[in-house]
């Protein structure tokens, strides 16, 4: 009888161990990207930085055209200052100086702040939807406290409101669980188009995983839900990308080879097969005519006809909207790809495409900022992005690496 009793007692404690192992697993970091704690803080700090300094290039001439462009402004090379309005999307503050975003960064912003709430390793789709709803409920809040009958303050809180009341629209049903709601929300989020949502937040979602690509679109997929279509598959091989660039001594050829993940099948899809590497394809076959044109020089050049004639062959590809998500992802990947994958040169080349150029110079800056590592990073660039960022601003790009790093490793 005492045997029986003390084997009951040790099962009793397997099991309770057990069930403990399985509610608390480990997600080790480091020895996913074989990275030290300051060399994960440096490509975290990159991915931030690097995603500003593609928005700053791109924020003077957002939705110009090539023409317009070189008018105005040249051959764009380096950082400039921001004669234009404010918007919800864009800028809240008119004329910025040069080194400003918009809010492909507040996007970054929003996410890491997300993500320091969350496991490393797992994510909760519906934390997202609610960090995203206590930020526009807070922008609300503003309201009660003002007492003016100057509309300018009312005007600089709605920018803030207007920017993510599409995404409120969707929020609401999803937290709610109500499925006709949250499809008629989507089907009508951004007029029904299909937008880049997910891409303008995939590098920092994809910084959570460091080494671990599949693993970023395998949870990176679940943060999709605002996007319509194979731009799920996009956003969530976006992550992949950055998650991929964040192992040491990883290659532009475990970069490209993220993209050949596919834990959602669809290369599967009947009749239609996986748009997303045709459209991998098709920036590799645009790359490969530019260079019969003139040898691609390690430098962009205004007057390069290869340079021109990829751009004519992006034009090809064009879609309604310049921020529709395929749109958004050929263009970043033909940059990249034509560039060598040099930081700048795929800025230089994606901001004088035009187009929506601060999306796709952020995406493009977000990713290769988390290869390089901030301390890679062109020094006058990130320097000033860092200083209007935080003096402008109030976004301290620094201290949210920092509270990255830290959260991911447990300290």
């Amino acid at each position: 009888m005492l045997m029986n009793k003390l084997l009951l007692v040790f099962l009793v404690l397997a099991l309770i161990s057990c069930k403990k192992t399985e509610e608390t697993p480990t997600y080790d970091v480091l020895q996913k990207s074989s990275l030290s704690e300051s060399q994960l803080q440096d490509k975290i700090l990159g991915m931030l930085v690097g995603s500003a300094i593609g928005d700053a290039m791109g924020a003077p001439t957002e939705m110009w055209s090539r023409e317009s462009i070189a008018l105005e402004y040249g051959f764009v090379e380096r950082l400039d200052s921001m004669v234009r309005e404010a918007s919800p999307e864009g800028i809240w503050i008119p004329n910025l100086p040069a080194g400003g975003t918009t809010d492909d960064t507040r996007w970054k912003v929003l996410a890491a702040n997300y993500l320091l709430g969350q496991k490393p390793g797992s994510l909760d789709p519906k934390g997202f939807a609610k960090q995203i709803l206590k930020t526009y409920e807070s922008s609300l809040e503003k309201f009660k406290s003002l007492d003016s009958q100057d509309p300018e303050p009312y005007e600089k809180i709605m920018l803030e409101v207007n920017w993510l009341s599409e995404w409120a629209k969707v929020s609401y049903p999803f937290l709610d669980n109500n499925l006709p709601a949250f499809v008629d929300s989507l089907s009508k989020f951004y007029g029904g188009e299909m937008v880049c949502a997910g891409l303008l937040y995939a590098p920092a979602i994809g910084a959570f995983f460091p080494g671990d690509p599949e693993k970023a679109y395998r949870e990176g997929y679940k943060l999709t839900f605002f996007d319509l279509g194979y731009a799920r598959d996009i956003s969530a091989l976006s992550m992949a990308m950055t998650a991929a660039g964040m192992k040491a001594g990883a290659t532009k050829s475990d970069l490209l080879a993220s993209l050949r993940l596919d834990p959602e099948k669809y290369f599967e899809s009947r009749l239609v097969g996986r748009t997303s590497h045709r459209i991998l394809k098709d920036a590799l076959w645009i790359n490969e005519e530019a260079k019969k044109q003139d040898s691609i020089s390690p430098y962009l050049d205004s007057k390069s006809k290869a340079l021109a004639y990829a751009f004519s062959l992006l034009d090809q590809k064009q879609q309604d909207m310049p921020f529709h998500a395929g749109e958004i992802y050929i263009q970043s990947l033909t940059a990249m790809i034509y560039a060598d994958f040099d930081f700048k040169n795929s800025l230089i080349f994606l901001v004088n495409y035009g187009r929506d150029n601060d999306t796709t110079a952020a995406l493009v800056g977000g990713i290769l900022g988390a290869w390089y590592g901030f301390e890679k990073l062109p020094e006058k660039e990130r320097i000033q992005v860092l200083k209007v960022s935080k003096e402008v601003l109030g976004i301290d790009l620094e201290e949210k690496a920092r509270q990255l790093t830290t959260h991911l490793l447990g300290n």
